[in-house]
């Protein structure tokens, strides 16, 4: 079967409309921040499908989009799995966290109290597909981590783009979440993002991110 290819069009972009659109576009999404003051106001379930859509735009290994996104509004399935992460939290901060961990955490004032689970209009899991099953047998996918990786950061940036806040969360282990959403077997929780808008009296850590010079290196 001969390959099928299409032509690649897009809109061509001056040199000085280059610079001037990478520079706002920094700009804007340097005001992105990870929020845990979540609001419990109302977001249309069309916006989320949107952002949904935009972040499976992401490169994957061999194009086989490795990803599921679980997106859960139902209070009763908040609160469950606000329960199971607390749990998990507890843990964490009260044995399985380093002492390191735990002084570097100090700067965030977080600790196993996870609220916005249950506040924020929506969860979203992303879920990594380690292989499909295509009549009855195991067919692998490619780069999987590194696939979602890339649509997960693609979809926290179509979040910001919406007008909206969004917290990565990471409970571990995250297995949980499988038995609660009745996953498939080839699925595992990558990760757990509350979505939505932020509270009146949000704040975030006094930080910065790195400068250019500590995170660039030309050759």
């Amino acid at each position: 079967m001969e390959d099928k290819f299409i032509p690649y069009k897009r809109k061509e972009i001056k040199p000085q409309e280059q610079l001037i659109k990478s520079e706002e576009y920094f700009n804007w999404l340097d005001q992105r921040r990870t929020v845990r003051d979540f609001s419990d106001e109302p977001v249309d379930i069309k916006v989320i499908e949107n952002i949904i859509k935009a972040a499976s735009t992401a490169p994957s290994g061999a194009h086989k989009q490795p990803w599921t996104f679980c997106v859960v509004a139902n209070p009763e399935m908040k609160k469950k799995i606000r329960e199971a992460a607390e749990k998990e939290e507890y843990e964490n901060y009260h044995g399985r966290m380093s002492e390191r961990w735990l002084k570097d955490l100090e700067t965030f004032a977080t600790d196993w109290h996870k609220p916005f689970l249950e506040t924020a209009p929506y969860l979203i899991i992303v879920c990594k597909r380690a292989y499909e099953m295509v009549k009855g047998e195991k067919v692998n996918n490619y780069y999987v981590n590194e696939s979602v990786g890339l649509a997960t950061g693609m979809l926290l940036t179509a979040i910001h783009n919406a007008g909206l806040i969004a917290l990565t969360h990471t409970p571990s282990p995250m297995n949980f979440l499988t038995k609660l959403l009745n996953r498939p077997e080839n699925e595992r929780p990558f990760l757990l993002i509350p979505v939505g808008y932020p509270s009146k009296d949000a704040q975030v850590p006094d930080i910065r991110r790195k400068p250019l010079e500590e995170v660039m290196i030309v050759y």
